[in-house]
């Protein structure tokens, strides 16, 4: 009798326990579609209203939904994306042999969704590529994770975001390299530009189509890079980045991907700056570049402005990078230096996309360096012309480029460099 009465007070406390739980889970329910009622449609600005997240400091192109997963109760979403690019390159240097190159140059994974509540998301990005990880060196970190953040959206205006992502840095840098128009950012974006690093963003965005529109971003971070394990120091990295729209947003989020895919049926505008300072650099170009003998304080300027209509495209930046003393000697063996990469460059950029989604491309890169480093590193003079057949938008296109560059260095001499390439990419 007595174990016939506990068992039935365990099966009764088992189904309130239930019950209450399944209440709990409802009630958490009811108040995410309570603030996504409240909030308009806050939801849909989260997550698109094609399942995609909008995430202002990784803004992957997509032309589809990829893979995703929602759980029942809608407190739980994951998106899983992939993509790669395959090229084949043939290049002739200076007074070096004419060979083939062949590679994967990007292969990434994406995972994406919210836990909770659609307000804190999540998004990660690893890459698998040699070109992405970079070479296996003894006492180095394996660059896998690109991306590991973690957000919190109010409302469609403010974002804040902690983790390891892209910095608000120069328009080319921050766009995904699958929505690039040439097979890679310029000399100018390899040398010049803020790269990924831990720490926190803040985020307001002010985007109308047909009204004047600004957006507003900062960045406190460690200046380190990414997957970085150094001992910790004092320094940090400040950055701060405006973006004004004259004419109004443009469509379908266009500042995201180069050329003018949709075709703006009116004139659109946008103008950028970012001002960057890393303190107590490791580094030679802050987050990026070989370890520095001694740590130095750099400041970088960044200016875009892109122009769009009617399948008419146009992109010019300005990029720099100053430091005091940017020669580092060895305070160990004074024959031994190197450098901080400071100077400056300009880039131009033109397209024209026709009713075959053809597109054709021209670009022009100028990079001086300072003085000071002139006896390491070259100026160099970048001339590009391309070709872009569009099959899925960018997420399925296939890439024709001609590159041909002059390097003049210290002492008057000259090279000449010449490559021809065809890349496609592939992703969901």
């Amino acid at each position: 009798m007595t174990k016939r009465l506990l068992f039935f007070f365990v099966l009764i406390f088992c189904k309130l326990t239930f019950a209450q739980t399944k209440l709990d889970s409802l009630r958490t329910t009811e108040n995410i579609e309570k603030v996504v009622v409240e909030e308009g449609n806050g939801f849909n600005d989260i997550l698109g209203n094609d399942n995609d997240l909008r995430l202002s400091s990784l803004p992957y192109y997509s032309f589809g939904r990829g893979l995703g997963l929602t759980s029942p109760d809608s407190l739980f979403q994951l998106n899983i994306r992939f993509r790669m690019q395959n090229r084949a390159t043939y290049i002739d240097n200076h007074e070096e042999k004419a060979g083939y190159d062949g590679q994967i140059r990007r292969l990434r994974l994406r995972f994406d969704g919210y836990v909770g509540d659609p307000r804190f998301l999540y998004a990660i990005q690893l890459s698998f590529a040699a070109g992405d990880v970079g070479e296996i060196q003894v006492g180095e970190n394996l660059n896998v994770i690109r991306d590991a953040v973690i957000f919190y959206r109010p409302n469609q205006k403010w974002s804040i975001l902690f983790g390891q992502t892209k910095l608000p840095g120069n328009r080319q840098r921050v766009n995904s390299s699958g929505a690039l128009q040439f097979t890679d950012r310029s000399i100018n974006n390899a040398r010049f530009n803020i790269d990924r690093d831990f720490g926190f963003q803040i985020h307001q965005l002010n985007e109308y189509h047909d009204q004047f529109s600004y957006n507003l971003k900062g960045a406190i971070t460690t200046g380190d890079g990414r997957n970085t394990t150094e001992k910790p120091d004092d320094g940090v990295a400040l950055t701060g980045k405006i973006e004004l729209f004259p004419l109004g947003s443009f469509s379908k989020d266009g500042t995201n991907f180069e050329g003018d895919m949709v075709r703006e049926k009116s004139l659109k505008w946008l103008i950028s700056g970012v001002f960057h300072q890393n303190n107590l650099a490791r580094k030679s170009q802050g987050q990026l570049g070989f370890d520095l003998f001694e740590q130095r304080t750099m400041k970088s300027l960044l200016f875009d402005t892109m122009l769009k209509y009617n399948g008419f495209a146009f992109m010019s930046s300005y990029m720099n990078r100053t430091a005091n003393n940017p020669i580092v000697i060895n305070s160990l063996d004074d024959s031994q230096n190197n450098f901080v990469f400071v100077g400056y460059g300009f880039d131009y950029q033109f397209s024209y996309i026709n009713a075959n989604n053809v597109e054709f491309m021209s670009r022009y890169s100028l990079q001086k360096v300072h003085r000071e480093i002139l006896n390491f590193t070259p100026n160099t003079n970048q001339y590009s012309l391309g070709i872009t057949k569009y099959i899925w938008e960018h997420a399925f296109k296939i890439q024709g480029e001609v590159t041909f560059e002059k390097q003049q260095f210290w002492n008057g001499n000259e090279k000449n460099n010449f490559y021809v390439r065809f890349q496609v990419e592939f992703g969901i």
